[in-house]
């Protein structure tokens, strides 16, 4: 019944405005009005991702949207200087190191990645394809 319906993903961030500039502005993703106030983060391949406000707003405890990227040292660089703060983790499942990328590869536990979050403490990753 759904095998051709042309699915999006959504999130909720208790400001539409702050989402715009960090989505726009800090991670380059093409960002567009959405109807009732909301947003579209327009990425690549012609995916959508609906981004809508909710004012008594509560961030998920998981990651809710991935960017692959080729060099995953690079793009953490970048990030860095545009003021992305990444999520240091501790735990001996889930170490991430000086820069706070989780080296899956190494350790044959998937993907390297790295954690950083939106002004609404959504969690975000970039992890290297």
């Amino acid at each position: 019944m759904l095998k051709d319906s042309k699915a999006f993903s959504g999130f909720a961030v208790p400001d539409i405005a702050k989402a715009r500039e960090f989505y726009g502005q800090t991670l380059g993703v093409g960002v567009a009005d959405g109807e009732m106030g909301a947003l579209e983060l327009r990425l690549g391949g012609g995916h959508t991702v609906f981004v809508y406000p909710k004012p008594d707003h509560e961030p998920a405890t998981y990651t809710i949207l991935n960017f692959p990227v080729d060099d995953i040292d690079g793009a953490v660089d970048e990030l860095t200087k545009a003021g992305v703060s990444f999520e240091r983790y501790d735990d001996p499942q889930l170490k991430t190191d000086e820069k706070g990328i989780a080296r899956g590869k190494a350790a044959g536990q998937g993907p390297d990645i790295a954690w950083f979050r939106d002004p609404a403490g959504n969690i975000l990753s970039v992890m290297e394809s």
